[in-house]
C-alpha cells in the first residue's frame, strides 16, 4: 500500500481543521443574523456584521488550539469532543459579552442556548468522521522506540489510544541501536526515551538525513538548554544559560496580575468557599482550613492554606504522605466531591495576595516530600527557581500521579521560558483539566508507571 505523501497529509490535515472552524463560524454567524443583527442599537451594515463572526472565528480558533481540540491524529473522539466545547463555549461567552454592549438592553439569552446544542452536534459529528477518515486515509506508522532510562512506552501508546497512529515494530536499546544504526531504517518514527546525549545526538543526526521523524522523551538537562539564549560573541554560536532571572517588568505586571485576580476570585467565589466551609464543619466538626508546610522560591517556606479534605487524624503518625486518590480512607465525603472539581485548592487565593505564591508556577512541595525526592534526584530543587503557584505547567499537562521526575521537567519547561503569553495559556487550559477524573488521580502505592525512569541520573 502507497502511503500518502507528507504534504498532502498536511495539507488534508490543515483542511479538516478549517472546515472544522468554519461550521462553527456558520453556525455563530446564522444565529447572529437571525437574532442579534437586528437589536444592535446602531444596525451594523455589512461589514459590521463580517467583523462580528470573523471575530468569532478567531476566538474559537484560539480557544482550540489552547485546549488542543484539533488533534485528530492523537485525541480520542471524547476528547475532542470536550475541547472544543470548552473552545466554542470561550468564544460564545465572549460574543455574548459583545452582544450586551452591542445591543438595546439586555439580549435574550435563549438564542445563544440554542446556537449551544448545535455546536455540541457539529463537535460531535466532526469528531466521529474525522477521526474515522484520518484513519482510514493515513495508515499507523512504523515506529521503532529506543530507550535508555525508560522502558515500557510501547505499553503506554496502547494505554493512550496512539496505536492507530503509531505501529511498534520494534523496542531496542539504545547501546543496540548504535551497534546497528541501519536497522531505523524500516522505521518511519522513532521515539528516544531518556537516551543519554551522546547517543541521542547520533541517533536523530542519522534520522534526519533519512527523513525519519524523531519523538523525543528528555532529560532534566535537555529541558534546562532548551531555555538557552542566542548570544552573539567572538563570532561564534554561542549560547547562554543561567538561573531563572525574568525582566522586571514581568515579574512586576505578573505580582500585580496576582493580587488583582485572587482579590476578584475571592469576591466571586466567597459564596463557594462558604457553603464548603460549612459542609466540612458538619461532617465531622474539626477545623475547616488545614494548614502545611510548603516550599516555594528559593527553598523558603511558607503556610498553604486549604479547606480540610481529611480526617482531622489522617498523620497523627507524623509522617508525611502523598493521597492515594479515591482509594484513600482518609479523605472524608466531603472532601471526595472538593477534590473532584479542585475547590479544596481556593482557599490559596490568600496565600497569592500575600505574596507566598503566583498564580501560575511550579506547585509547592512539602519539605519532608521534596528530600525524599532530593535523595533519588539532586536536580529536583532546581524547580525553586520560581515562585510556586496555584496552577502550573506540570498540572495542566501532567497528573496529579505523574512521576515526580517527569513534573520536575515540565517545571523546568515553565521556567525556561517566562511569558505573559505561557501564564495566559496555563490559565485556559486549566479549565480543561477541572473536569477530567485523571487529573486528580492518586498514588498507589508501590506503583511505578512505564514512564518512570529507572535511575534519576542525568547528563
Amino acid at each position: 500500500m502507497k502511503r500518502p505523501g507528507s504534504l498532502f497529509h498536511d495539507i488534508m490535515l490543515r483542511a479538516v481543521k478549517v472546515l472544522n472552524a468554519v461550521l462553527m463560524t456558520a453556525a455563530f454567524g446564522a444565529m447572529w443574523y437571525l437574532y442579534y443583527a437586528d437589536y444592535t442599537r446602531d444596525p451594523f451594515y455589512r461589514r459590521g456584521n463580517y467583523v462580528i463572526i470573523f471575530l468569532f472565528f478567531v476566538i474559537y480558533v484560539m480557544g482550540g488550539r489552547v485546549y488542543e481540540a484539533f488533534l485528530v491524529s492523537y485525541n480520542r473522539i471524547v476528547e475532542m469532543v470536550y475541547s472544543q466545547t470548552l473552545a466554542f463555549l470561550f468564544a460564545d461567552l465572549v460574543m455574548f459579552a459583545v452582544s450586551v454592549l452591542l445591543t438595546k438592553g439586555l439580549p435574550w439569552i435563549w438564542p445563544y442556548a440554542l446556537l449551544i446544542g448545535v455546536q455540541i452536534l457539529i463537535a460531535a459529528l466532526w469528531s466521529v468522521l474525522a477521526h474515522r477518515w484520518y484513519f482510514r486515509t493515513f495508515p499507523p506508522k512504523k515506529t521503532i522506540i529506543v530507550f535508555d532510562m525508560r522502558e515500557g512506552l510501547h505499553k503506554v501508546i496502547g494505554e493512550y489510544g496512539l496505536s492507530k497512529k503509531f505501529e511498534v515494530i520494534d523496542t531496542m536499546s539504545a547501546k543496540e541501536c548504535i551497534k546497528n544504526m541501519r536497522a531505523l531504517r524500516k522505521a518511519e518514527v522513532v521515539f528516544l526515551a531518556g537516551v543519554h546525549s551522546k547517543d541521542r545526538n547520533r541517533i536523530i543526526k542519522y534520522c534526519i538525513e533519512r527523513n525519519i521523524t524523531s519523538f523525543i522523551i528528555p532529560r532534566v538537562g535537555d529541558v534546562l538548554m532548551s531555555g538557552a539564549r542566542r548570544v552573539h560573541l567572538f563570532h561564534l554560536p554561542i549560547l547562554r544559560l543561567g538561573r531563572y532571572n525574568p525582566p522586571p517588568e514581568y515579574t512586576a505586571v505578573k505580582r500585580l496580575s496576582d493580587i488583582l485576580i485572587s482579590l476578584i476570585a475571592i469576591v466571586i467565589l466567597s459564596p463557594v468557599m462558604l457553603i464548603t466551609a460549612i459542609a466540612i464543619k458538619r461532617t465531622d466538626g474539626g477545623p475547616v482550613f488545614y494548614r502545611q508546610c510548603r516550599l516555594t522560591k528559593d527553598g523558603k517556606t511558607f503556610n498553604v492554606l486549604k479547606f480540610r479534605s481529611m480526617r482531622v487524624d489522617a498523620e497523627k503518625d507524623g509522617v508525611a504522605r502523598l493521597s492515594t486518590g479515591d482509594h484513600d480512607d482518609r479523605v472524608t465525603p466531603v472532601g471526595k466531591v472538593i477534590r473532584k472539581v479542585r475547590i479544596d485548592e481556593l482557599p490559596q487565593l490568600f496565600n497569592i495576595l500575600a505574596g507566598d505564591m503566583s498564580i501560575v508556577g511550579p506547585r509547592p512541595e512539602r519539605p519532608e516530600i521534596a528530600a525524599q525526592y532530593e535523595k533519588e534526584m539532586p536536580e529536583f530543587r532546581l524547580r525553586l527557581q520560581a515562585k510556586a503557584g496555584l496552577t502550573g505547567y506540570a498540572q495542566v499537562y501532567g497528573k496529579y500521579n505523574t512521576t515526580p521526575y517527569d513534573k520536575l521537567q515540565m517545571d523546568l519547561m515553565y521556567i525556561a521560558h517566562p511569558s505573559f503569553a505561557q501564564d495566559l495559556r496555563i490559565c485556559l487550559a486549566t479549565i480543561k483539566i477541572l473536569f477530567l477524573p485523571e487529573s486528580t488521580e492518586g498514588i498507589a502505592e508501590g506503583a511505578v508507571t512505564a514512564e518512570e525512569p529507572k535511575k534519576h541520573t542525568d547528563d
